[in-house]
């Protein structure tokens, strides 16, 4: 059965513009390229967040025949404790909105989506569910 996210996979033109893109938005460095230098990449890697989540970004040449390069389908949201703050960070470094900061049903999960240089949905989110299982985790 299904254990949990592993990696999440975006498309990019200019791999070494995503690399530095998305380097400056979370602040780190890639964890992982292949090849590995001098050869030019054709996949990178960063880990983020509390359980080291991995956001690929694979040259967009590899991409499966008949995948279109229109924002859309499935928006993975990635938990942030500031979403406001995210949201407009995201925005001052370039990104579109998609959907604007959005409260659901009168609760305390809130979502916003941009379009990345790249042309990939990043979905982010405030969840008052991802911090009750990191709380008990290290309460543990």
């Amino acid at each position: 059965m299904f254990r949990g996210f592993a990696t999440i996979s975006f498309y990019a033109d200019d791999l070494a513009a995503a690399r530095d893109w998305y380097t400056e938005l979370l602040g780190q460095e890639i964890d992982f390229a292949f090849p590995a230098a001098p050869a030019p990449p054709a996949y990178i890697e960063f880990r983020i967040g509390d359980d080291g989540d991995e956001l690929g970004f694979i040259d967009r040449k590899y991409a499966p025949p008949g995948a279109g390069n229109a924002p859309g389908g499935a928006v993975m949201h990635w938990h942030v404790d500031d979403l406001q703050a995210t949201f407009d960070k995201l925005l001052a470094m370039g990104a579109q909105e998609y959907l604007p900061i959005t409260s659901h049903s009168g609760s305390d999960f809130t979502t916003a989506s941009v379009v990345d240089p790249f042309g990939n949905v990043l979905g982010i989110m405030h969840n008052p569910h991802y911090l009750e299982i990191i709380e008990a985790r290290q309460a543990r």
